[in-house]
């Protein structure tokens, strides 16, 4: 769970109309330990400043929040895939534990990660861009960065061929920051692209025999793991796979990927 927003009040009292379910507490600790500790924290102090907390929150609250997440009246990508997954006593269950709970004792508190969501079998590959392909490039004008994608032959193979992507698959995507105007609005070139300024980062999804089997089904997709390199080709320490996992969840008809439609387009045009 991730990101939350400040919430609309129709949300909350809409919730006081619902019909009360029967609240397990116990149950919802191993509910929250499975998919919500990723994040929020099994003692519902979260991993990171950009999280909530949920310890403490009142269980109504919580609940209509979830209830809103599950329906899609309130918008946010990693919740909503977490949310849709949870049946109406999961939500009840999961509010009554983390309203159990007390509030962080400082400010600055902060879970540690899960060890199984820190752990990536994903890696950059030695050599890279070697044996890759790039294979669609887009514009993030939210976060004023443009995008290069690449895959691997085994990735391109599969996807001339109409199937999923199989073991042994590696898609790397390129962060750049875009380069600025005078007006501080990404230069746009011929092409439609934004001018690339400075590199961030790698991004890295890669998929191997075994390698979801740790990862707790409501996040799993399939045996893909995902990492972060720096632009030194370092493997940034820390990185919290759940938030990727949660957001790729929805995809599984397309191999978990958000490109597969110009990944294949490439790999038949070549």
């Amino acid at each position: 769970m991730n990101r939350w927003t400040p919430t609309l009040t129709f949300i909350t009292v809409a919730a006081a109309s619902l019909p009360a379910l029967a609240q397990d507490a116990a149950a919802g600790k191993a509910r929250a330990e499975a998919v919500c500790s990723a994040c929020h924290g099994l003692n519902g102090v979260s991993v990171s400043d950009t999280i909530p907390n949920l310890a403490g929150q009142k269980a109504a609250y919580l609940q209509a929040q979830l209830r809103a997440l599950k329906d899609g009246t309130r918008k946010n990508a990693i919740m909503n895939a977490i949310a849709t997954q949870l049946a109406p006593e999961d939500i009840a269950n999961v509010a009554a534990y983390f309203s159990s709970l007390p509030g962080a004792s400082v400010a600055s508190a902060k879970s540690e990660l899960l060890p199984n969501l820190v752990k990536t079998s994903a890696v950059l590959p030695e050599g890279y861009p070697a044996g890759f392909t790039m294979y669609t490039t887009v514009n993030r004008p939210d976060i004023n960065q443009v995008r290069y994608l690449y895959a691997n032959d085994v990735a391109l193979k599969a996807a001339r061929e109409g199937r999923p992507l199989p073991d042994g698959s590696v898609l790397v995507l390129e962060q750049h920051a875009a380069k600025l105007g005078a007006d501080r609005k990404p230069v746009v070139g011929s092409d439609g692209y934004y001018e690339k300024d400075r590199f961030l980062a790698y991004a890295i999804m890669g998929r191997g025999p075994g390698w979801g089997k740790d990862i707790p089904e409501i996040l799993r997709n399939e045996d893909w793991n995902y990492s972060v390199y720096t632009p030194e080709k370092k493997l940034r320490a820390g990185v919290n796979q759940g938030e990727c996992l949660a957001c790729h969840k929805p995809l599984d008809r397309v191999s978990y990927t958000f490109s597969l439609g110009a990944l294949t387009a490439k790999a038949k045009a070549n």
